[in-house]
């Protein structure tokens, strides 16, 4: 499991099977409630319909983007997209969101999510990808802004 800091600096597991992470609301559907998990995360990523997947719901505070986590293991098909990022590549990304434990997000190609600790949102940044999962990487800061 990977370990992130939350907004009050204590440790936070991130499961290593995470499968895709995205904002939602929970609506309500006559007895029951229900979670829309976004097209795109089924069209490129590692979701399908009709499997069971375990969900974490993170919480926001007022004005606070939200991050909700899907997590799950269904069977995997070979011909699943590879993530568009790789372990030791530089990007320049733009932090369009900041997570619960105050990471930045940013997204790249097919909404591919890289996570960079310490960054802020509308911040440009030059990152260097330490960690890749199926749906999600992780970023550190090499440069400040371009």
């Amino acid at each position: 499991m990977g370990i992130r800091e939350d907004i009050e600096g204590l440790p936070v597991e991130i499961s290593e099977k995470l499968l895709c992470l995205f904002s939602t609301e929970v609506s309500a559907e006559e007895d029951r409630y229900v979670i829309e998990v976004p097209r795109q995360e089924v069209e490129t990523g590692d979701v399908d319909p009709g499997d069971v997947y375990r969900v974490a719901l993170i919480s926001r505070e007022e004005g606070e983007e939200a991050d909700a986590s899907a997590t799950a293991q269904p069977q995997s098909a070979p011909s699943e997209p590879q993530p568009p990022v790789d372990v030791g590549e530089t990007r320049y990304v733009e932090i369009e969101d900041i997570g619960k434990q105050g990471d930045g997000i940013a997204r790249v190609e097919r909404g591919y999510v890289i996570i960079v600790p310490g960054a802020d949102i509308d911040e440009r940044v030059k990152i260097e990808v330490t960690e890749v999962k199926s749906n999600f990487a992780v970023g550190e800061i090499i440069e400040e802004t371009f």
